[in-house]
């Protein structure tokens, strides 16, 4: 496995919410990392697949609800976050390619 295709595995999606892109305005980027990733690795995947310097990461784990689906009880995936701050002049577009 290349080592990008590995950079893919830690970060899933980027997450595009209200509160998102309020974080955007402070040169945040939030994304969906695979839940067994630590700090390190992620903050070493976006700077090789981004071209950008990390100035800090700060992760948190949203448990998955319990929902119905045709009768029967089931419970959604739990998602890890990542809020990826980057550098003073440093920026990722995660809105092109929508």
């Amino acid at each position: 496995m290349s080592a990008k295709a590995k950079q893919y595995d830690v970060i899933r999606k980027p997450i595009i919410t209200e509160k998102a892109t309020m974080a955007s305005e402070a040169n945040a980027v939030v994304f969906e990392v695979a839940i067994e990733s630590n700090k390190p690795q992620i903050k070493e995947a976006v700077e090789a697949l981004f071209g950008v310097k990390v100035k800090a990461v700060n992760t948190t784990i949203t448990k998955g609800k319990q929902k119905r689906f045709r009768g029967q009880l089931g419970k959604r995936k739990d998602v890890k976050k990542a809020y990826v701050t980057l550098e003073e002049g440093n920026t990722i577009d995660v809105s092109t390619g929508l």
